[in-house]
This record gives C-alpha cells, sequence and structure tokens, in this order.
C-alpha cells in the first residue's frame, strides 16, 4: 500500500504505466477501486492510497467500491451478512 502523500505525481504515473500499481483506496473508509472511479476521483489526496493487486487491498481490510466493482461488492455485501 502505497499513500498518495508518500509518492510524487511522476513516480506516480510511471508506476501506473507499468502495472505496479492497479487499485486507489480510501484509508479513512476502507474502500477501495478502480483507478477509473469516479467517486475515487473526488477523495482528498490525504485520503487515497494505491495497491498494486486487488489481493492486497483485501488483505490490508478494504472492501470493495459499490460504484465501480458492482459484482466484487455484491460478493462481498453476501459474505458479510452470513
Amino acid at each position: 500500500m502505497i499513500k498518495h502523500l508518500d509518492i510524487s505525481d511522476n513516480d506516480l504515473r510511471q508506476k501506473i504505466r507499468k502495472k505496479e500499481i492497479s487499485f486507489g483506496g480510501n484509508r479513512k473508509l476502507n474502500i477501495y477501486g478502480t483507478l477509473q472511479c469516479k467517486s475515487g476521483k473526488r477523495m482528498k489526496r490525504e485520503n487515497r492510497v494505491f495497491f498494486a493487486s486487488e489481493e492486497e487491498a483485501v488483505k490490508k481490510g478494504f472492501r470493495p467500491c459499490g460504484h465501480c466493482m458492482k459484482t466484487a461488492y455484491k460478493k462481498w455485501i453476501y459474505s458479510t451478512t452470513k
């Protein structure tokens, strides 16, 4: 997990191009989603974190975004209501 405040914009773009970063998240809400998500683009920089994979985000205790990851979100909701 990389905090947005700990990485320069240039380094961030390079990591995204190299596929070293594939998902973004909100560290206060513990939600992760795609880098193209409109909800993710609106969050404050100090709350934004980045992940190399979906598995990394889940291991860190983040849940899928209900907007950009509807299928994963529905699976997560179903697993938490059992």
